[in-house]
């Protein structure tokens, strides 16, 4: 501060003028303040940290509260005890084995994506491995960078589509042996014998209930899984999104 004395010896207040290295003091503060408020805004527009992880536990929520009506109802169990190949409870195993990757996933593509919301380069994440990978690349290299990136983050939510695609195939193998189950059961030459339609009937229903119930338990299941592969698909293309448009922009800053 610059202080002019009066000739009694007094300061002069009304001279007081900041120096150079004062106002840019004063100015580092001043963006330093407003770095702060700006985060603590942001932090306060984001409610909701996990949004991926909280739709993904309420779209399964009411899955389960439609299976456990379902249940209640007696359907569930006459899925079962129609179906003497034990397929569909197969099915079912493969569904929650899939239903728990996807859980994973989504946890993980939910945490990355707060990493990428509010990033600190202490905190060791996808976002700061990317920004030390692509630091002082070329464009060119950047690119390729990206390219693996992105391949990297599509092929770790694949396995979910999978597992989703099998469901189909495990119905239609029951679809399969339902049908040799029940055509097996039918002998031509014992159609004219009383005694012998009685077994084959039994044979021809309980094959076609294995055909019908593995069938639909496999395409109610691959349609609950595929919307939860559809929303964790939704929330890895948000996440390379940003992740790149983040990285150019520090890449460039």
């Amino acid at each position: 501060m610059a202080v002019r004395i009066s000739p009694t010896g007094a300061r002069d207040s009304a001279s007081i003028r900041p120096t150079p290295a004062g106002a840019a003091a004063q100015e580092a503060d001043a963006q330093r303040l407003a770095w702060l408020a700006a985060r603590v805004g942001e932090r306060r527009e984001r409610p909701h940290h996990f949004l991926l992880l909280l739709r993904f536990g309420l779209i399964n929520l009411i899955g389960f509260a439609l299976l456990g009506a379902a249940y209640l109802q007696g359907l569930v169990s006459m899925v079962f005890v129609a179906d003497a190949t034990y397929i569909s409870a197969v099915i079912c195993a493969v569904f929650l084995g899939g239903l728990g990757i996807c859980a994973l996933k989504v946890w993980q593509t939910s945490r990355d994506l707060n990493h990428l919301k509010s990033f600190d380069p202490l905190v060791p994440s996808h976002v700061a491995k990317y920004l030390a990978r692509i630091r002082g690349r070329p464009g060119e290299s950047r690119a390729i960078v990206a390219g693996a990136l992105r391949l990297k983050l599509t092929q770790r939510v694949a396995v979910v589509r999978h597992v989703a695609g099998s469901l189909v195939l495990l119905g239609l193998i029951g679809t399969v042996v339902g049908f040799i189950i029940a055509l097996s059961g039918v002998q031509p030459d014992q159609a004219a014998n009383v005694k012998a339609i009685t077994p084959m009937i039994s044979t021809l229903i309980s094959g076609m209930s294995t055909a019908l119930y593995t069938t639909l338990v496999g395409s109610v299941l691959n349609v609950w899984l595929m919307i939860n592969y559809h929303l964790l698909a939704g929330g890895t293309v948000k996440l390379i999104t940003g992740l790149l448009e983040f990285g150019e922009n520090h890449a460039t800053a």
